[in-house]
């Protein structure tokens, strides 16, 4: 294990600050010293969090998926701050229930945020991390590790980022960047409590084994994650159990199919019956996004 380095005088970029683990993430690393650049679709509440971090700190308001724009705010957030040493790929959304009764526009903006929004990321900011020997922490998901029913958007993103961080890390490792994988369980957020308002899903993940089924609090899973990038760590388990799914990753699937054939067979009459009221990108992350781009969309109407 890689030792800790202070983070007084690091300036750290976090996407999706506005809210859940992007907040939290935002106001641990500025505890310790870093000044933080925050990215997000919610100025209003980028400005709040802004206000209560005690090093400097700035506000960008941008759409990751936006190429011209993650530029624009990679070289401003170099102007403003003089360079950028971590950034945290964290801005994501999710949806849930079945595939074929799914959104496809929904679905599609699943894939766009996480995995082609981490990728503009990166792009935008590779070359300040290279400049100063930086570290990438991309965050992913337990839905990386173990790809589960009724959230095929949300794991095949997250799945995507893995790999793609892995092979950055292979590529930009003799410029001195790190790149490293954050894996989260289900964590105490907005996106976690919007998916458990859908009462098949939620019943579905009270039902896996333990310990997969609960709920874990934010706080210290983001410790955890400090913790990493003060050590440059490759990976960074949020929960201390996610580590040992590593190791049995390769049985994994055969297992959520035994499992997962049994619990959908069971919970068919109810998906049926709740269809209408499934739809769009869940949580309050999810709502901005939506919101976002209808704005978008009437503005060049």
């Amino acid at each position: 294990m890689s030792a800790r380095r202070s983070l007084e005088g690091q300036v750290a970029v976090v996407t999706g600050a506005a809210r859940g683990v992007g907040e939290l993430l935002a106001r641990k690393l500025s505890a310790r010293g870093a000044k933080v650049a925050l990215v997000g679709l919610e100025p209003e509440e980028l400005k709040r969090v802004s206000k209560r971090l005690p090093t400097d700190s700035a506000h960008w308001h941008a759409d990751v998926t936006d190429a011209e724009a993650m530029a624009r705010v990679a070289a401003e957030v170099v102007e403003r701050f003089g360079a950028v040493d971590i950034v945290c790929a964290n801005a994501g959304v999710a949806q849930a229930g079945p595939f074929l009764d799914s959104d496809e526009t929904a679905w599609r903006r699943v894939i766009e945020v996480n995995l082609l929004g981490s990728v503009t990321t990166a792009r935008a900011f590779l070359p300040a991390l290279i400049a100063g020997r930086g570290y990438l922490l991309q965050i992913a998901s337990l839905a990386a590790l173990a790809p589960a029913p009724m959230m095929t958007a949300y794991c095949t993103s997250k799945s995507g980022v893995e790999a793609f961080a892995h092979s950055l890390r292979a590529e930009v490792g003799h410029r001195g960047v790190r790149v490293g994988v954050g894996y989260l369980s289900w964590t105490d957020t907005d996106m976690v409590r919007g998916a458990d308002q859908d009462e098949v899903m939620r019943e579905l993940r009270q039902r896996l084994p333990w310990p997969a089924g609960r709920t874990y609090p934010l706080g210290p899973a983001v410790d955890r994650l400090v913790a990493g990038i003060e050590r440059r760590s490759a990976h960074v388990y949020a929960q201390w159990w996610l580590r040992g799914m590593q190791s049995v990753r390769g049985y994994l699937p055969a297992f959520i199919h035994a499992v997962g054939r049994r619990e959908m067979r069971r919970a068919e009459p109810r998906l049926a019956a709740t269809r209408e009221r499934r739809g769009g990108l869940v949580g309050e992350g999810g709502a901005a996004d939506e919101k976002a781009r209808t704005a978008g969309t009437e503005r060049y109407q």
